[in-house]
Order: structure tokens, then C-alpha cells, then sequence
């Protein structure tokens, strides 16, 4: 679909099938479709990149078929932030900032932005490398956030703030199965990486435990890798309980069956090698699963890289 991005992070499909990228470093955002160069549509303002931080989640609003709205995830100058764009004739405006205050690091800033079955927006992020933000409730690092589409507090949110759920150390891919199940991956730091079933208000236990745990204070997780295995950014849900997920480190792509009772049936490796370090994975429009390569960073690329390819064979 695409090539020689330059760390390509998120897309988002429009509604004519076409997809919106964000390019980490530059800020911009630009618009791929079948035979034609890549198109930079506009920048997001005040993005300050770093390490792993830059332009990062990208998700339109269930509105945007009427208004254009859609939101990034992006660090700033001084923390991780949320804003508010307009998509329209092509180009993008705005930036209003809707979610501010979300640790900022050279390491683990998260940045996953989805919005659920109910309308809201969620997004996944990073303790910041600081790992008491994780499991400190005033702090918005090392959670799973859920956020009104103008950044205020939903009512039933489980703790009276933004937080959905926390106990995590880098969440960088969420999304829902059929059923209205949510998942989310999650980094891990020497041992384990997590495929997690989300429940409100769950503690998923960094840094006090990473991986399997028989904890009750802790939710475990429905599935780990070694990390040399995964480190798995984006993921995407397919029909009744089946993850894709997107791995880093693994260069390849997880297919994770989930049972009806929650149980993480089997899994396997798919595409071990065959485009290097893979950052996200979705469903297009089209029924296909659509993967974004991250070879340009820490990466060995290939002079086409980074890319986003079709698979035609999985979803």
C-alpha cells in the first residue's frame, strides 16, 4: 500500500477505504491509497519527538462521517497529551487539547488511541520509565484511560478520574472482539510481554508482578511471550475473540484464539521474519488485515521501508 515512510506509527481507515498515518517524528499525517504515493494531509501541532516519543495514536470519531473530528496521541514539550483535530477537504486542523498531564519519556509513552462499543475514547499509556506511576492512582502514567470525546471524566468511570484501569508498564495496542470484550498488549521488561483481557477497574500488577501471577490483587494475563518473542505494539480483533497482534522485537505477527470463558485457546506465529520489526496491525475496510512496519527504527530496513502492506490470506 505504501512505502519508504519514514516511522510510520498508527492509521486509521477513512471512510472510502482510505488510510490516515501518523509519522512519529515529523508530526505530520498522510494519506495512502491503492496506487498512488502517499499524501501529507497536515501536522500536528506541538509535537515534540524523542526516543520513542512523537506523533503516535490516531482514531476517528464515531461522529466523523458528519463533522471530521478525530483525535491524536502525541508528546509534547513536557508530558503526553490528547488533542482534538479536523479532517476536511483533505487537510487537517485544529489540535485542541482534550487529555494533558500523561507522563512523558524517551521509553514508554504508550499512545494507543481507540474509542470503545459505548462512544468513549480509551487510550493506552507508559509509566513514563518511572515505575510507581503505574500503580499510583493520581497519576495518569501506566494505565488504560477512558475519556469522553471532550476530555472529561465519564460517570462511571471506576475511580472518579480518567483511569479505566492501571497496574500496566507500556500499553500500546487495545481493541474489542464481537462481544464487546476488550483487550489490550502490554510490553514487559526482561521476562514476560502480556496479551490482557481489560476489566473496569483491574490492577494489572506492574511493577509488582510481571507475567503469570497467582496474586488475587491482580488481574493475569490471558497470554505472555518471552520478550524476545513479541514485544507487541498494536493489535487487532477479529470476529469472535481472535487477537492479532503486531510484534517489535519478534518480527513476526501473533494469532491468539480466545475462548468464550476467556481462555487463550492456542496461539501462532505468523510472518516470522518476513517484514522485520512490525508496529501495528488492523482490519481495513475491506476485511483484510493491514500491517505498518517500524524497520526504520532500531530496525535493519530494507531500501523500501517503512511500509504498510495487505495481507490477503488472514482476516
Amino acid at each position: 500500500m505504501a512505502e519508504n515512510l519514514a516511522v510510520p506509527w498508527d492509521l486509521a481507515f477513512l471512510p472510502d477505504g482510505d488510510a490516515l498515518v501518523t509519522l512519529r517524528d515529523s508530526g505530520q499525517v498522510v494519506r495512502i491509497r491503492p496506487g498512488t504515493d502517499p499524501v501529507t494531509v497536515g501536522t500536528v501541532p506541538g509535537v515534540v519527538a524523542g526516543g520513542e516519543g512523537g506523533l503516535l495514536g490516531l482514531a476517528l470519531s464515531p461522529t466523523f462521517a458528519t463533522d471530521g473530528v478525530l483525535y491524536a496521541y502525541h508528546t509534547a514539550a513536557s508530558d503526553n497529551r490528547i488533542v482534538r483535530l479536523t479532517y476536511s477537504g483533505g487537510s487537517l486542523s485544529g489540535g485542541d487539547v482534550v487529555v494533558s498531564g500523561i507522563p512523558r519519556s524517551a521509553i514508554h509513552n504508550g499512545g494507543r488511541i481507540r474509542f470503545g462499543p459505548d462512544g468513549m475514547l480509551y487510550a493506552g499509556t507508559g509509566d513514563g520509565s518511572i515505575r510507581g506511576n503505574a500503580q499510583d492512582l493520581t497519576s495518569l502514567g501506566g494505565k488504560i484511560l477512558r475519556v469522553r470525546p471532550d476530555g472529561s471524566v465519564p460517570a462511571d468511570n471506576p475511580y472518579g478520574s480518567l483511569v479505566w484501569t492501571y497496574g500496566h508498564r507500556n500499553v500500546q495496542g487495545i481493541g474489542w472482539d464481537a462481544s464487546g470484550r476488550m483487550f489490550a498488549s502490554e510490553f514487559g521488561q526482561d521476562s514476560y510481554d502480556e496479551l490482557n483481557l481489560i476489566r473496569r477497574g483491574g490492577n494489572y500488577g506492574w511493577p509488582i508482578v510481571e507475567g503469570p501471577s497467582r496474586d488475587a490483587r491482580f488481574v493475569a494475563p490471558l497470554r505472555t511471550w518471552p520478550v524476545a518473542d513479541a514485544s507487541p505494539s498494536g493489535i487487532a480483533v477479529t470476529g469472535q475473540g481472535v487477537v492479532y497482534l503486531a510484534a517489535l522485537r519478534g518480527q513476526r505477527l501473533w494469532r491468539v484464539m480466545v475462548t468464550a470463558d476467556g481462555t487463550a485457546q492456542s496461539s501462532d506465529a505468523l510472518y516470522q521474519g518476513a517484514y522485520g520489526r512490525l508496529r501495528h496491525v488492523a482490519v481495513g475496510r475491506d476485511g483484510r488485515l493491514w500491517i505498518v512496519t517500524s524497520n526504520r527504527f532500531r530496525g535493519t530496513p530494507v531500501p523500501t521501508d517503512d511500509r504498510v502492506v495487505i495481507l490477503p490470506d488472514l482476516a
